[in-house]
């Protein structure tokens, strides 16, 4: 190029290349750093791999979610409420084995009678279960007036000499024949939880219950009615827990501070008033805390359950060499199995006995407080009561925490009128559970009809499969 032409376009050249020097710097401000490029290594060669990361919610508060998210699932409480009164219920039938040998071969028995009896009772109560938790709510409101009815004459005959049976001073049985007899009062619970809850859920409806007199009439005076068919045969225990049961319908109601004192204060009073007038009853309130058998033996029974509970240590003596059974400790399979657990099984049996009826209290309060259902709600709420107060009563008077009550664990000790209407009171559990509107679509996805799988999941799957040519294999 002439030096005139170069001359000429230098300083064309010279704003151009300034142009283009302001035109990048003020890309790499704007578009920050640049990614590094893409370096292609030759098979063969080893990758850098990256460090894994720890995973998200990892230790106690990850484990606390985790658990947090399983509870919330529709299905907790139903799967909750069976496997742990199943479980329960085996235990039981290990431990009344294992407890009631050496009682039954004193009354020249065979070693199992007590344990096939209660099977037998275990049986008819799987039944019952399985009934009433496949039965609607509206058919268990049907059944709560014919129970109540019918559970009231009962009481009524136990009363009539020559009907009514005592056992250990208490008359409150009636014989059916052979090896059978019956415990009406154990029925009661059942009947006023199912009456109870019918009446409070129709004055719900109406509502009736902020009314005082509908809060209370007729449900207490029916309450004090059983109460009163109960103590006339001497049975405190009974009352007692029925008495916890009537509170709990109370409580779910909603009835006023004032007013549920006011109950209690009544139910105390009459409860004190009882207990001073019965000898045997003072003594055993005496015999809470106590260490000694006393004057006469007098804590005899207290005092070797703690005996049992405390020689059984971490693990128990072992399945069927518990000491205390043998003749030492009285009613070893019925009131007392709990420290016979304790000596067989030693803490670790007690605790999961324990961590068993928690589960189970905790799941029913959870099926009462997840329904829209008047009658579900007083229903599941007086259920749960029940077993959780008669637990507490039955292992307090074993761990000398309460005067002995009398009354057996529920769905483990011996007895087949206290296991019957308490397995058919889980059973009411287990329906309410299946019954919420979460755990009913989970369960029929689950268990899917014959409609439901021809016509939704075979079209899922159609959809997912796609069409080949003809000659393709």
């Amino acid at each position: 190029m002439p030096a005139d032409h170069a001359a000429a376009y230098a300083p064309h050249r010279a704003s151009l290349v300034g142009g283009l020097v302001a035109g990048l710097a003020l890309r790499s401000r704007t578009a920050g750093p640049r990614r590094p490029p893409t370096v292609r290594k030759a098979p063969g060669r080893s990758r850098r791999i990256p460090a894994p990361r720890p995973p998200r919610g990892s230790g106690v508060r990850g484990l606390y979610e985790r658990a947090r998210r399983a509870w919330d699932r529709p299905l907790t409480a139903y799967y909750v409420i069976l496997g742990a009164s199943l479980l329960i219920t085996v235990l039981g039938l290990v431990m009344v084995y294992s407890a009631s040998q050496i009682k039954a071969l004193e009354l020249s028995l065979s070693d199992t009678y007590f344990f096939r009896k209660q099977f037998l009772a275990a049986a008819i109560g799987t039944a019952l279960l399985l009934f009433a938790s496949r039965v609607p709510a509206k058919l268990h409101r049907a059944l709560a007036y014919p129970l109540l009815v019918g559970t009231v004459f009962l009481m009524v005959l136990v009363q009539i000499p020559g009907i009514g049976h005592s056992v250990n001073g208490n008359q409150n049985w009636i014989y059916l024949g052979g090896p059978f007899q019956l415990q009406p009062s154990e029925f009661g619970k059942l009947a006023l939880i199912l009456w109870g809850a019918d009446l409070l859920a129709r004055k719900q409806d109406k509502r009736l219950l902020t009314q005082w007199k509908h809060l209370l009439v007729p449900l207490v005076p029916v309450a004090f009615m059983l109460l009163g068919l109960i103590m006339l045969g001497g049975d405190m225990g009974t009352a007692i827990i029925l008495t916890a049961i009537l509170f709990g319908l109370l409580w779910l109601a909603g009835a006023p501070t004032r007013m549920f004192v006011g109950v209690l204060a009544v139910a105390a009073a009459i409860g004190v008033m009882l207990i001073r007038t019965n000898e045997n009853r003072m003594a055993r309130l005496a015999c809470i805390g106590a260490t000694e058998p006393g004057p006469g033996d007098s804590c005899w029974q207290a005092v070797h359950g703690i005996y049992a509970l405390a020689s059984g240590g971490w693990f128990g003596s072992g399945l069927g060499a518990s000491v205390e059974k043998w003749g030492q400790l009285p009613e070893p399979h019925t009131d007392f199995i709990f420290a016979i657990t304790g000596e067989e099984l030693g803490l670790a049996g007690t605790l999961s006995v324990l961590a068993l009826f928690a589960a189970l209290g905790y799941a029913g309060i959870r099926v009462a407080g997840r329904t829209e259902d008047p009658f579900v709600r007083y229903a599941a709420g007086g259920v749960t009561t029940w077993i959780t107060a008669q637990a507490v009563v039955n292992i307090g008077a074993v761990l000398g925490l309460l005067p002995i009550a009398g009354v057996p664990l529920p769905l483990f000790s011996y007895g087949g009128s206290a296991l019957l209407p308490t397995m058919f009171a889980v059973g009411l559990l287990i329906a309410f559970a299946r019954e919420e509107p979460a755990a009913k679509a989970a369960l029929a996805m689950r268990q899917p009809g014959l409609g439901t799988w021809a016509g939704v999941s075979w079209k899922s799957m159609r959809r997912r499969v796609k069409k080949r040519p003809s000659g393709e294999r």
